[in-house]
This record gives C-alpha cells, structure tokens and sequence, in this order.
C-alpha cells in the first residue's frame, strides 16, 4: 500500500523547509517569498521502525526494507486559490493525489521571514486554507450535482440515491463545513465520494511549525490557546515541529542527532512523530515478512485481513490464499526466530477470517 501526505499550507509557513527535512536530501527549493514551490516536490521517506532492527538481529537478512511514505510539497495556497488566484486550480488538483492532508502553519514570528498576510495568526491561516479547499470542492460537487439530476432524470435508482447524497455534501460545504462531516450511510454513498475525490473529504493533520524555543510547548496547550478546536477534533490531531529543528538534525553525523534531540528536550525527531501520528490518523498498521533474503515492513490497514494483507505482497497472494502462518512479534523476538516461536506452540495458522495484528511476522501459503 502506497501512503501519500500532501503538505499544504500559506506561503512561507515552512512547508519546504519541513520537507527538506523530512526527505533528507534538500532536493526542494526553501525561499523566503511567495510561489517558490511550483511544481510539487515529490520524496519517498522511509517509515521509522525500531522492530525491523531486532527482527535483522534474528534473522541476518540479505537486506531491510522499511515501509515507505511518500510526501508532497504543494505549492502554496492564498485566499482566491479556488477561483485561480495565486497559483489556482492547478496546485489544488495535486491534492487530490494524497491519501490525507497536512496542513502547516506557522506558529512564530520572525522579522527576517515575511507572511504573506503581514502577520502571524495561525488560525486565521488554516481557516484560509481549508475555506479555499472547501470551495474547491464545492465546485465539484456542483458538477456532481448536473451529473446525478440528469441521470436520476431516467430514472436510475442509484443515480437518485447519490443525487440525495450529493445534495447533503452541498449544502455542508455551502455552510462550511467540510465534506468530512458528511457521514456515508451505505455503499452508494461511499462510490459517490470515491467517484467525487473531494479535498475536506480527506483526513487532515495540522502540524504546528513552531520555533526552537516552543518546541516542548504540548499540542494541547497549542490547541487551546489558538482556538484551534473549530479546524480539529482534538489536540491529537496537532503536532508541534521545529522545521529549523529538523533541518539542522539532518546536517548532523547519526552519532550526534540524538544528543542534539536532547538538547532540546526530545526523544525522538519530529519525522518519527510525524508519521506514526500519521498512521493513527489513517488507521494504518505494520506486518512483517523475515527471512534470509529480506526482512521488510507492509502497510495495511487496521481491520484487513489476511489475505488483503498478503495481496499488499502480491495480488495473486489474495486470489490464491490458503492460509497464513502468523507469529506475533513479540513472540519471534522471545523465541529468537521462527523455529523457537514454533517450539514455543507460539506459530499459528489461521485463514481467510483472521484479521491480521500490528507487529505480525507472517508467511503465506497460497496457490495460483
């Protein structure tokens, strides 16, 4: 599975900075103006995972293969952007490319660092943005709108059902609200916001970029004193990053980074923060493969089944699954590999039903 984060924000909030940062590699251009980012700047980061390290220890594989999270760095967006301002339409449509949504603001002043609206106010500039991709939406939703009266005009009993649907979705972005809020009740419904790809419909981070000094400051206490909790649902959904921060760890030989984090009161960088409060937002989780040519990571779903999870290997995994051979990853780390799992009774075979547990080691059989 393909995990894509969109970054999106005003001008001059951090956006590149942060991105730098987190694709280590200073591939996208960080200016201290407005449209700096053009075309979206596209990194594979590599997911953080202590587990795959003891796994390798067991193991000694040919190769480690982290899970991956791909980041966009979207141009940035201002007030009109819907209506073709700024950079328009055309940065909008990058969006819709991402699995969720992370909106950055910037929570410091600074005299040498110019804000597009003369001054800091982080509120103010997410409600901008979620109001310009709300309208953008509103707009698509319109066209949905013509589409589904004509066909419900035939009579299509579905086309009457999403026309229905497609109205509750209006009149919620109408009122700013975002597509979100919108709850699908059956099937029709979620085919209508799949065929829609609409931009509020997608889950969404605030990641709070503030400075050196603030970067201990806790997300709740962020999320209260911006009156934040009209954009978000709780503090959970915020997390406080020092782009500077980030940026300066990077610079660093590994030795160092994590006497530089401590430095600053930190366990622990902001990118691991980053997508491990990504994954709780996407409901995601990890398995496991070990064996001598690899140990990798997989990203699926929480909820999936088996053989979901081994269609993320192969598709032909899921068409031909017989059953999956499961070691919790505790229990392989305790046994000291497959074999001393397996000795322990701790190896289980389960089938077609088994809903697959974060940490799994798993290997499956299956015939094409």
């Amino acid at each position: 599975m393909s995990l894509s984060l969109g970054i999106v924000g005003l001008p001059n909030v951090g956006k590149s900075t942060l991105f730098n940062a987190l694709v280590k590699n200073g591939q996208a251009v960080a200016s201290n103006y407005p449209f700096c980012t053009i075309d979206p700047n596209v990194g594979i980061v590599e997911v953080p995972d202590e587990r795959l390290a003891h796994l390798a220890e067991i193991v000694h594989p040919e190769r480690i293969i982290p899970a991956a999270i791909e980041f966009l760095d979207i141009a940035g967006i201002i007030k009109g952007a819907s209506q073709g301002e700024g950079l328009g339409n055309k940065f909008l449509s990058h969006i819709r490319e991402s699995a969720a949504i992370l909106l950055v603001a910037r929570f410091f002043d600074h005299p040498d660092i110019i804000h597009v609206n003369g001054k800091v106010d982080p509120k103010s500039d997410l409600e901008t943005v979620l109001l310009e991709l709300m309208l953008a939406d509103l707009e698509t939703v319109q066209k949905g709108l013509d589409r589904y009266t004509k066909a419900s005009k035939g009579g299509d009993k579905t086309a009457v059902a999403s026309l229905a649907f497609c109205r509750q979705l209006f009149e919620a972005l109408e009122a700013q609200k975002t597509a979100a809020t919108v709850k699908p009740k059956d099937e029709a419904d979620y085919l209508v916001l799949q065929e829609l790809q609409l931009l509020t419909a997608k889950p969404m981070l605030v990641v709070a970029n503030v400075s050196e000094e603030q970067i201990n400051t806790p997300a709740e206490t962020l999320f209260t004193e911006y009156g934040l909790s009209s954009l978000v649902p709780s503090s959970d959904w915020i997390i406080p990053i020092s782009a500077r921060i980030e940026a300066d760890l990077i610079n660093l030989p590994e030795e160092e980074q994590q006497e530089f984090l401590e430095s600053y009161g930190m366990k622990e960088s902001g990118l691991t923060r980053l997508v491990q409060t990504s994954y709780s937002l996407l409901g995601l989780q990890t398995y496991f493969t070990a064996g001598p040519k690899e140990v990798r990571a997989w990203t699926i779903r929480k909820g999936d089944t088996a053989p979901i999870a081994a269609g993320v290997i192969h598709t032909d995994f899921t068409k031909g699954f017989i059953r999956a051979e499961v070691i919790a990853y505790s229990d392989y780390v305790a046994g000291k590999g497959e074999q001393g799992a397996k000795e322990a009774g701790r190896l289980r075979l389960e089938g077609k039903d088994y809903v697959v547990q974060d940490g799994d080691v798993m290997h499956f059989r299956f015939n094409v």
